[in-house]
């Protein structure tokens, strides 16, 4: 018996077990897949949860309800990956081997890397969205706010939803013109990034939503350290923010397995080859989703795009057939925007998101590069179709590789 073994039962890991299980001669191959959290977080709802709009219980389910029944499932620490010995070992001290590995080990926040910003004002007047208890804490937090400067920082590039910060802000100007307070609200969105978001044509427009909502874009701020004592943070180069309340997305870092395994970079993320997901440095080890290198953005969508290639390139793997090189970088957002709207971009690592009709060329129902109400329902039903299509891996609407129809330059 063989062992193909999957590291990491978040979106990708749970997808890539779906799709490999009915494919896999169960009388040859053995999948089994390690995590060491019962529960599966629907990261995209935490945006939603300090605006009150879903709670905890939407967003967590048993990760043990998303995964085929036979495969097997080991709810274990991973100590170390020795890649050299094809082999990995558990916390306890014992022994997996494998012929085919997967790591779809994901992405952390990491607050302590910049300086005082995990100090006193950590879960105080300090709040990320990127974990359930920032989220939530920040919620209880906003009920009883009256208003002052919000600032929302990006720490550094890249994050998990590269969007979600702006659906953050665009939301809170929504939030508090309901609560009757948006003229007691200051809100600045500072960002590494010299616009509003990685990609010229979208950073420019989404730039001119900021404008129209009256929130601050203070670009290329790298911050240096928070300063919890006076509400400042301060950037490499001296510039100064004030904060009443401060909204941070904390350096992202891969799994801090992967550093002690020695097979990532500086954030630990790991060396992937950009269009077959295979490992740069070992032939029998693939990546999947926010664990990779790669320029793509690091989210739901694009690990759902990921497996439909990696999936075709494990079955070619085992053959000794050549890899396809058919992963574009493609990724799909729905960006929130606040009042019952939302935004649509769809692009890849070298097509920007362009104007036009999605899924179905002329027809849609969503609308790209612009704000509708069809693209907040899309927005709002991605929910139901995580849970029930994307987990298990079905068969979606979207191409892997991105579409040029219905698309106008």
């Amino acid at each position: 018996m063989r062992n193909l073994l999957i590291l990491g039962a978040g979106t990708a890991g749970t997808i890539m077990a779906n799709r490999l299980y009915p494919t896999l001669d169960s009388d040859k191959w053995q999948i089994t897949i390690v995590d060491q959290d019962e529960k599966h977080y629907y990261q995209p709802g935490f945006l939603f949860i300090p605006f009150g709009i879903y709670s905890k219980r939407d967003v967590i389910k048993p990760k043990r309800d998303y995964l085929p029944a036979g495969i097997n499932i080991i709810m274990s620490k991973i100590e170390i990956i020795e890649p050299e010995k094809n082999q990995i070992k558990l916390e306890s001290g014992k022994i997996l081997p494998y012929d085919i590995l997967i790591i779809a080990t994901g992405s952390r926040i990491h607050p302590g890397e910049t300086e005082g910003m995990k100090g006193d004002g950590w879960h105080k007047n300090i709040f990320d969205f990127y974990t359930i208890e920032g989220a939530t804490a920040l919620a209880n937090y906003l009920k009883y706010w009256e208003g002052g400067k919000m600032v929302l920082n990006i720490t550094e590039m890249p994050i998990k939803c590269p969007v979600a910060p702006l659906e953050f802000v665009f939301l809170a100007d929504w939030w508090f013109t309901e609560q009757g307070i948006r003229d007691k609200v200051e809100i600045t969105f500072a960002t590494p990034l010299p616009g509003a978001f990685t990609k010229p044509k979208a950073s420019k427009l989404l730039g001119d939503f900021l404008d129209n909502k009256s929130i601050n874009l203070a670009p290329e701020f790298g911050i240096e350290s928070v300063d919890s004592s006076v509400n400042k943070i301060i950037s490499f180069d001296g510039k100064e923010l004030d904060y009443d309340l401060l909204v941070t997305i904390p350096t992202n870092m891969g799994d801090e397995l992967i550093e002690r395994s020695d097979m990532g970079d500086e954030l630990n993320f790991i060396p992937t080859d950009p269009n077959t997901l295979q490992s740069k440095n070992y032939e029998n080890i693939f990546i999947i989703g926010d664990a990779t290198d790669l320029p793509s953005s690091k989210a739901g969508s694009v690990a759902h795009f990921q497996s439909e290639v990696l999936d075709k390139n494990i079955l070619r793997f085992i053959d000794k057939r050549p890899l396809l090189p058919h992963f574009d970088g493609h990724a799909n957002c729905f960006i929130e925007s606040g009042f019952g709207k939302g935004i649509l971009i769809d692009f890849n690592y070298d097509i920007e998101p362009l104007p036009g009709k999605f899924p179905l060329p002329g027809i849609g129902p969503f609308s790209l590069l612009q704000e509708t109400k069809a693209n907040h329902w899309g927005k709002m039903m991605f929910r139901w179709v995580y849970w029930n299509l994307l987990l298990k891996g079905a068969e979606m609407p979207i191409e892997a590789q991105m579409n040029m129809a219905g698309k106008r330059r």
